[in-house]
């Protein structure tokens, strides 16, 4: 038969029972608009999420921390000492000495290997009647142009006495000897102005003594929503000269390292293999990057599940497509006999009945990817607005979108809707096919 007469006499067949084939249709768009919803749902999500994180973190950062003999669970925030495997000594210890900063820096994709120091005792930012308390932190001259952090005022150049806070360190001064009902003082304007650092420490005896330094603030940075945002940067070599009268102790970098080290990558697609290289260097690495990759791990078996949810709707659908086609057979019988009595041959009859069965499906699954599309679009305009007043109340970053429709996820579910009318009705076809011709004619 030749395929214009098939798909003409297939439109035929299907427009004589137009009622039967919208019921049976129906259960076909719903399957589908279950799949094109469902699995938009959670591409969305997982956009959002990643475009979330990215907008926080700079995917191209590693954060490197040194090894003391111990394996540290959480990215140096505190450890447990745990052997290594098959032995009864701790891990072999690795410290950020100058020459492994040189080891990190010849490793292929690195742009840059910035080390870092913290203040190891307490410390107050004071202007004025007003004070703060942010973490104080040593960068090298140059690293925060180099991390591409936004610049809200003055400049990140860093010099002798000088300091370039974040975001919240400028906004978050306040009056201790504010009255209750007072109207809190405005936010202080920072830049070129000088700010005391006063420093304690105590002694073994627990006296305490304090020591008093200027600053003269340089730059304030942009809101990152990261790290910067509560951080007083200053040049390493003052923090060192801090650190050196809390402790007593003459900072000695070849013996003791630095307490962790910024290893900046030039693509964000060498992160994860700069991190593998660093980790083989015996060093820990932890970059927002591997925290993406478990999330999308975690929103690919979301839409697994999802377009299993939508996939049950469609085997549903595929069973009445079945029942439709052998309801169909029963009522045609004769007409198939007589099919064949006047030359039509088994694999012509076959044909037929599967070109209905998958003109079902394909008109089934256009209506499903069509309200699906339709649905996911309604869902986007609702779920964005609620979620936009979420993030004005909290503060946070308004989602760009929630569910999100691939251009392949449309015509993909086509295909499968189709395909899924076709095994439905591959038994009724080919019992219709094995038709004895006399004994489909006496059919009453």
């Amino acid at each position: 038969m030749h395929p214009v007469d098939l798909v003409r006499l297939v439109l035929e067949n299907l427009g004589r029972r137009k009622a039967r084939v919208a019921l049976t249709a129906i259960g076909v768009v719903i399957g589908t608009a279950a799949v094109v919803v469902l699995v938009s749902l959670g591409i969305g999500l997982q956009r959002n999420a990643t475009e979330q994180l990215g907008g926080i973190n700079d995917l191209t950062i590693i954060w490197v921390y040194p090894t003391y003999g111990e394996a540290f669970f959480g990215g140096g925030g505190g450890g447990v000492v745990v052997a290594a495997p098959g032995s009864s000594q701790p891990p072999e210890q690795n410290l950020l000495t100058p020459q492994a900063l040189d080891a990190l820096a010849a490793i292929p994709g690195v742009e840059g290997v910035f080390p870092r120091d913290y203040l190891q005792g307490g410390a107050t930012m004071q202007y004025g009647r007003l004070e703060n308390y942010p973490n104080i932190m040593g960068i090298r001259t140059g690293e925060l142009g180099v991390l591409d952090l936004p610049v809200q005022e003055g400049s990140l150049d860093l010099g002798r006495n000088t300091a370039v806070v974040g975001y919240y360190v400028s906004q978050g001064f306040y009056d201790p000897r504010q009255r209750p009902g007072q109207e809190p003082p405005p936010p202080p304007v920072l830049i070129d102005e000088t700010v005391k650092l006063v420093l304690f420490k105590y002694s073994p005896e627990g006296v305490e003594t304090r020591r008093t330094i200027q600053l003269r603030v340089t730059g304030i940075i942009g809101e990152t929503r990261g790290e910067s945002d509560y951080t007083a940067y200053l040049p390493i070599e003052d923090l060192e000269a801090l650190n050196q009268w809390i402790t007593g102790q003459r900072p000695n970098r070849n013996r003791d390292g630095y307490p962790m080290a910024i290893v900046k990558a030039s693509d964000s697609r060498d992160v994860l293999d700069i991190a593998d290289a660093i980790t083989t260097l015996g060093f820990q690495a932890d970059t927002p990057l591997s925290f993406i990759q478990g999330i999308n791990s975690f929103f690919v078996i979301l839409q697994v599940v999802f377009g299993g949810v939508g996939a049950i709707a469609l085997l549903v659908a595929a069973i009445g497509i079945a029942n439709t086609m052998t309801m169909s057979i029963l009522e045609r019988t004769r007409e198939i006999g007589l099919m064949k009595a006047v030359g039509a041959t088994n694999g012509s009859v076959l044909a037929v009945f599967l070109g209905e069965a998958a003109g079902i499906g394909f008109v089934g699954g256009l209506g499903g990817v069509l309200l699906g599309w339709a649905a996911g679009q309604s869902i986007n305009v609702v779920a964005l607005a609620y979620l936009a007043g979420q993030a004005a109340e909290t503060g946070s970053l308004p989602p760009s979108i929630a569910v999100f429709t691939p251009a392949w996820l449309m015509p993909s579910t086509l295909v499968f809707a189709t395909l899924i009318g076709l095994i439905s009705g591959l038994y009724p076809a080919l019992r219709a096919a094995t038709l004895v011709p006399v004994t489909a004619l006496k059919y009453e």
